[in-house]
């Protein structure tokens, strides 16, 4: 058998990553609309850090210095709400993983699912870290701002949902977090002050990571590590980006090279689809939660409660139920749709039939200590027999709007059957709290975040918090005098 000898010819990059650096680079934000989101988008997710740490101790298991690193290294990142100062890696993972582990912050719906705020963790410790060294050395032209924080928030949400419109990892079995590690990687760069080649170079070895598999995010293995996965990926991204700042060289063809291409071993030959040039739409659109629900789930969670009430009022409650009826989109079908005992707290927060079953209970909405394991709710034998009898089936209209980006609906409608064969009318709720079509959304992202900071901070300190966020030269602020707020 003769073996064909390979092309050892030089390449130019792969246009996708031409692409994703190009625009990180040279694109000019003009959007007064998108620098005014990623005010908002960056303190929900603050907000949604401390409400981590102090609600989860298995979230806090997890952070702090890796031994021999002290607690508050010189010029180390100050992870909010805690008194740690880390190294820039770990602090990429501990904020990357506060943000994200309990689902509470901001979620882009697509062909693929995903949280753009995952971002930030590698976006934060790097530009925290770097004003702080800056300011250390007298560099005071050099220390990092705020500006340099939104610019690079509004640029890794666009580069993330652009991808996520079209591009289905989840079919090939890869968890979403891939794109956290793209996105991080590439704004990264910027923000150490990467030449565009070194950023090439950077993007390039992300696309040749080995990537996480989905399975800790789907039954029967869902557990903590859909928490930590994007801390692992702003991690993973950091340090790329401070590979390509000491010269290694790029994979030029990392997405199309024949046999060893990311296309060919990790996407079955297909290409990328970009539907949209990058801009900053993503920012602009972006679904904030403000339950704590999985996102495909809030808007199942918001009618449940409809319910709960309309059942109160009617001197009714959740045991006068003989079955439910739940219509929704394939994503939530394909996500939270399971059967059979919960484990853990991942488990349950991505379970559609718990959370509507806890809420018809309880008459009142979930939270965050709904999931965990110490709470009451976790082992009451009533949720488990009211989890038996919903019954969830996929609308194909409800589908076809998800995908639709002129709708971006994420629709749930519940149907109560009562025992004695009473059917109430169901409760249809297709954008959730927190989406750019819902009015209400400012206000309810402010109450949001100030009752999250109120977990972890005193009132003086949190009035301060939402005063500083609100100053007109916010974006003029250096990176570690805002980041001071957040200490304890």
């Amino acid at each position: 058998m003769t073996v064909q000898a390979d092309i050892n010819a030089l390449t130019g990059y792969d246009d996708i990553i031409n692409q994703i650096v190009n625009y990180v680079y040279d694109y000019d934000i003009q959007s007064d609309a998108a620098w005014s989101r990623a005010i908002t988008t960056l303190l929900d997710a603050l907000g949604v850090a401390v409400e981590s740490i102090t609600t989860s101790t298995e979230c806090a298991s997890v952070l702090g210095p890796i031994l021999p690193a002290p607690q508050q290294l010189p010029n180390g990142f100050r992870l909010p709400g805690t008194s740690y100062q880390l190294d820039i890696l770990k602090g990429a993972f501990d904020m990357g993983t506060v943000i994200r582990y309990l689902d509470h912050n901001d979620a882009f719906p697509g062909a693929e699912w995903g949280h753009p705020s995952d971002n930030l963790g590698a976006i934060l410790a790097t530009a925290d870290v770097c004003s702080r060294v800056a300011r250390s050395e007298g560099r005071l032209d050099d220390v990092l701002t705020m500006k340099h924080v939104l610019t690079a928030l509004i640029k890794a949400y666009e580069i993330q949902g652009v991808f996520q419109i079209k591009n289905a990892f989840n079919q090939v079995g890869l968890d979403h977090v891939i794109l956290v590690k793209i996105s991080a990687t590439a704004v990264v760069s910027w923000l150490l002050g990467l030449t565009k080649d070194a950023a090439k170079a950077a993007v390039s070895h992300a696309w040749a990571d080995g990537h996480p598999l989905r399975v800790y995010r789907q039954a029967p293995n869902t557990g903590p590590r859909k928490g930590w996965a994007a801390g692992d990926a702003c991690m993973r991204a950091v340090h790329l980006a401070l590979l390509g700042q000491t010269g290694q060289p790029g994979i030029r063809s990392a997405l199309t090279a024949p046999k060893w291409g990311f296309y060919h071993v990790l996407f079955r030959g297909n290409q990328f689809d970009l539907p949209r040039p990058f801009g900053t739409w993503v920012v602009e659109t972006v679904a904030y939660k403000i339950d704590t629900a999985e996102g495909h789930a809030i808007t199942a969670a918001e009618a449940a409660w409809e319910i709960a009430n309309q059942m109160k009022e009617r001197g009714l409650t959740a045991a006068d139920i003989d079955h439910i009826h739940v219509r929704t989109q394939r994503a939530a079908m394909i996500i939270i749709n399971k059967e059979g005992d919960l484990h853990n707290p991942a488990d349950r927060d991505h379970c559609l039939r718990y959370i509507v079953s806890v809420i018809l209970l309880k008459g009142d909405q979930i939270l965050t200590e709904d999931y965990q394991n110490n709470s009451p709710w976790a082992t009451d034998p009533r949720v488990n027999d009211l989890r038996k009898r919903i019954h969830m089936e996929e609308d194909p209209q409800m589908t076809k709007d998800y995908h639709d980006p002129q709708v971006r609906s994420v629709s749930n409608a519940i149907q109560v059957t009562l025992k004695d064969g009473t059917q109430l009318d169901e409760v249809r709720i297709d954008f959730p709290k927190g989406h750019a079509r819902r009015p209400e959304t400012a206000h309810m992202l402010r109450s949001k975040a100030k009752n999250n900071l109120a977990l972890g901070f005193s009132e003086e300190r949190v009035e301060q918090i939402l005063d500083t966020f609100q100053r007109e030269d916010f974006a003029q602020l250096p990176v570690y005098e805002v980041l001071d707020l957040f200490a304890v």
